[in-house]
């Protein structure tokens, strides 16, 4: 469909002049045809496909129907979780930045009430929130909606799947009878139509049809893997096609605390999302995540939504989810601004049936696909460090190191072997631990156990392109105080390394499991082949140097102190 530009739609000059500032060129089709009548007051119910523009379409309006000079609540916009309220409201301030004056607040639950009441008595001409919260500032009085001209709901259909039926009547019956009121949803069930017909005004109704429910751009295919062995493909997928950014969704917080672990112990940056998590956490982990220090997020369906990032480049059904809608709610975070992007879904036994149903839901073919052998994910590393040195070369951007080769030709090894060895230490340091894939159905699919020597993937020089190094731990803190070591974090010497047999995640394993550390809490660990060191948070460090006195790691006793450099590791 081909769309006018904004300047052609009505807009204010400030929202002109922040649209070109962000670089959008276009409206999309919800955009184009949501915006014009919203501007003339009207109410509209706004149906289109996740991913598809729908913030712009209600934000613009909404901010180009405020009056910046009077500081009280003039738009309210409701969401169904946390995240999108706030990822909304960066959107709003995105979009009005050239707005002087202009003050919005996301207000939402497990955050401080004291900082969302000093901006409600601010002034905060917008408000963007999740039902709850706001029910809430509504009934204490610190929310005034008595004058209210425009609520917007996003996703309605999604906040009556959570349940918040009664906490919206109340909240929408408590605004002026004048308002308009601005309905989007993914479709439209009978809930959302019960409130269009009590709290709409002869809505208009806006629909953006698509021939598939899902996003053309993404590539769509499952394998068939047993729930031991997902681990195992999982990693063999990203390793044969390294993503910048993936989320890796599952339906319990039990099995994302398992795969997060089990990333973390191979060596990924991967970080959780779920319900247990703290909501200081969450924006710390979603901070991290977009800022690319956390490369795999794995998640419940709370993320599922609202989640706008437009980096994900892949998107993993570890378990898949029992509703059509949730699947494609999950892979439209990947795919998105007319980039491509992938989905993968693993499915085992009778759920080969559920994905049936969810291709009839979307109406595209998820295709089968052959798990990559050992050989194949070897052979894919050993392309990827060839390009990547290929590329070195040819830019020049390296160290001669003269003096160490000529010494090495000196004492007779000749260049093919010195090159040799550097390329093996590379594959080495970036190659991560795996295991056989045990399978029923196609026995010649079966992967053979990997007779190499198990390597250590949590080696302090291992790069991953233009970030620097991999982050060993999916818990970091910001820089500090002793030698190296992180803000709040102590670096503890430990008197066994890598000619002792030791893995990263063996220490990991024995100060959680043994020592009682919180999950999460510890920093980098670095391997060396006569001692290690692991940074260990502040307040941990006296429990840390009590429980290990006595402990083994690979049976033998060790040492754990406060490290104090170099001359004192002996």
């Amino acid at each position: 469909m081909d769309t006018p530009p904004f300047s052609e739609l009505g807009l204010p000059d400030t929202l002109l002049a922040a649209i070109e500032t962000l670089g959008y060129e276009r409206p999309s089709p919800i955009q184009a045809m949501s915006i014009p009548p919203a501007l003339l007051g009207k109410d509209l119910v706004g149906l289109s496909a996740t991913g598809s523009g729908k913030t712009a379409a209600f934000t613009l309006p909404a901010l180009a129907n405020l009056d910046v000079k009077l500081a009280y609540p003039q738009v309210l916009i409701l969401c169904p979780t946390r995240e999108l309220a706030v990822q909304v409201c960066e959107e709003v301030h995105r979009l009005g930045a050239k707005m002087q004056g202009l003050q919005a607040t996301p207000v939402y639950g497990g955050a401080p009430i004291d900082r969302q009441l000093r901006a409600l008595r601010n002034g905060a001409q917008l408000v963007v929130g999740t039902p709850g919260r706001l029910l809430d500032h509504l009934r204490r009085g610190s929310f005034d909606a008595s004058r209210i001209k425009m609520a917007v709901l996003d996703e309605a259909d999604r906040m009556l799947d959570m349940g918040f039926k009664d906490e919206m009547d109340e909240l929408l019956a408590a605004l002026p009878p004048t308002r308009q009121t601005l309905f989007f949803s993914a479709t439209m069930n009978p809930g959302v139509s019960r409130l269009i017909q009590k709290f709409g005004n002869s809505p208009e109704i806006i629909e953006i049809q698509q021939k598939a429910r899902t996003v053309s751009t993404v590539e769509q295919s499952y394998f068939e893997v047993r729930q031991r062995s997902k681990v195992e493909v999982l990693s063999r997928i990203l390793d044969m096609n390294p993503p910048r950014l993936g989320i890796v969704f599952c339906n319990t917080k039990r099995s994302v605390d398992e795969c997060t672990e089990d990333l973390v112990n191979r060596g990924y940056a991967a970080d959780r999302l779920h319900g247990d998590i703290t909501q200081q956490m969450r924006e710390r982990v979603l901070k991290r995540f977009r800022d690319g220090a956390v490369e795999i997020l794995v998640a419940t369906d709370v993320a599922a939504r609202g989640l706008d990032i437009d980096e994900i480049d892949i998107v993993f059904n570890y378990d898949l989810p029992t509703d059509p809608e949730d699947y494609v709610h999950r892979i439209g975070r990947t795919g998105r601004a007319g980039r491509s992007g992938r989905a993968v879904s693993f499915v085992y036994g009778r759920e080969i049936y559920r994905m049936q149903s969810i291709e009839r839901y979307t109406r595209s073919v998820i295709k089968r696909e052959r798990i990559p052998s050992v050989e194949q994910v070897e052979g894919r590393r050993a392309d990827l460090i060839f390009d990547d040195l290929k590329e070195r070369l040819e830019s020049g951007k390296f160290e001669s190191y003269q003096d160490n080769i000529d010494r090495l030709l000196e004492q007779g090894h000749t260049p093919t072997d010195i090159a040799g060895a550097l390329v093996t230490m590379i594959r080495e340091a970036s190659g991560r631990e795996g295991s056989a894939i045990e399978e029923d159905r196609e026995p010649e699919r079966k992967a053979r156990p990997d007779s190499r020597p198990q390597r250590d993937t949590h080696h302090e020089n291992h790069q991953r392109d233009d970030r620097g190094p991999r982050q060993e731990r999916f818990e970091r803190a910001p820089r500090s105080t002793g030698p190296g070591s992180e803000a709040g974090m102590t670096r503890l010497f430990l008197s066994l390394g890598k000619t002792h047999g030791v893995m990263a995640k063996e220490i990991v394993g024995m100060l959680y499991r043994e020592v009682g550390l919180p999950d999460g809490c510890l920093g980098r660990i670095s391997l060396f082949p006569k001692h290690s060191l692991v940074d260990v948070p502040d307040q941990f460090v006296a429990q840390v140097m009590d429980r290990t006195k006595s402990a083994r790691l690979r049976g033998r006793p060790f040492r754990m102190d406060v490290d104090r450099g170099p001359g004192d590791r002996g």
